[in-house]
């Protein structure tokens, strides 16, 4: 009797015929492991975010603070937070219309769109600046039509006019909007094709309008998923390089953003000066960290229990 009895209790419990069995590794095997992912995270993440900071006070919190007092520095913020505020709003307007029509139709040249929403994570962000100095530089296809002169196919206050959009704020803004605008469609995209048409057809037949629709349904059930992808945008918006770089001119005090500034500062050895501005990017940074994982965890919470 005990022989049975013992052998039985030795196999561990199943709770269904489907169900796997539980694998649990050695102490050491866990131990060794965590320690590689630890130490990968403290060599590549911790200590590069603890020197900047290191840097930016080598000289003491009153220099910290005096690297701020620059008047080009105030102009690179600026200039950052006006890209940002018109960037994401931008590719917010046109993630939501492209999730949308992605997800709940078929058309002809679905999968071509698809692929052209992709194209800015395919495409090196110095290539994307370079396009728009091949479109709207002085020898580019458009740049001889935005100066000032006498074109005869406009009228007489657009030759009067001499509009600059590379080395200048719309060539920058332009630029971001064209790195930034896959992540708000892209987060969006396979959250409506999962959660299907049902609710919209439900709420047309009971007979609302479409924007009660969008409104009262569509946008409650994709509030996460929307500013998970705001905030992705955002976070990219502020510290792009590559494409602001090749259109902006790098006009300190006037076509600079906080990263631009950041490389103008640490030429000239201003290395303080470089990693105090660099300390507020990285700040930017840790927020949008704080702010996705609430996100995530709101998002957990919302789920119904199964």
């Amino acid at each position: 009797m005990a022989g049975p009895a013992t052998s039985l209790a030795a196999k561990p419990a199943r709770s269904g015929a489907g169900t796997p069995r539980v694998i649990r590794n050695p102490l050491w095997v866990r131990v060794v492991f965590m320690t590689l992912a630890l130490g990968f995270l403290a060599c590549f993440l911790v200590l590069p975010l603890a020197a900047v900071f290191a840097e930016a006070l080598r000289k003491g919190i009153g220099a910290y603070f005096h690297s701020f007092a620059d008047p080009d520095v105030h102009s690179a913020i600026r200039l950052t937070l006006l890209t940002a505020a018109i960037a994401v709003p931008a590719n917010l307007v046109f993630g939501v219309a492209a999730a949308w029509c992605i997800a709940k139709y078929d058309f002809r040249g679905k999968s071509l769109l698809v692929t052209l929403i992709d194209l800015p994570f395919a495409v090196s962000p110095v290539i994307s600046g370079l396009i728009y100095m091949l479109i709207f530089g002085l020898q580019g296809w458009l740049g001889p039509y935005l100066g000032a002169g006498d074109h005869p196919w406009f009228g007489e206050w657009f030759n009067q006019q001499d509009i600059k959009i590379v080395f200048a704020v719309p060539g920058i803004v332009l630029a971001t909007i064209f790195v930034t605008f896959p992540f708000v469609a892209r987060e969006l995209i396979p959250l409506m094709q999962t959660q299907g048409n049902d609710e919209e057809y439900a709420a047309l037949t009971l007979g609302a309008t479409g924007w009660q629709t969008f409104w009262r349904v569509t946008v409650p059930n994709i509030k996460w998923g929307l500013f998970y992808g705001v905030i992705l945008c955002n976070a990219r918006a502020m510290g792009e390089f590559g494409a602001v770089s090749v259109v902006s001119g790098k006009i300190r005090g006037e076509t600079t953003t906080m990263p631009l500034h950041i490389e103008i500062l640490y030429n000239e050895n201003n290395s303080v000066a470089a990693f105090a501005v660099a300390s507020l990017l990285a700040l930017l940074a840790l927020v949008t960290l704080v702010l996705k994982s609430f996100i995530e965890w709101r998002h957990a919470q919302s789920r119904p229990a199964v």
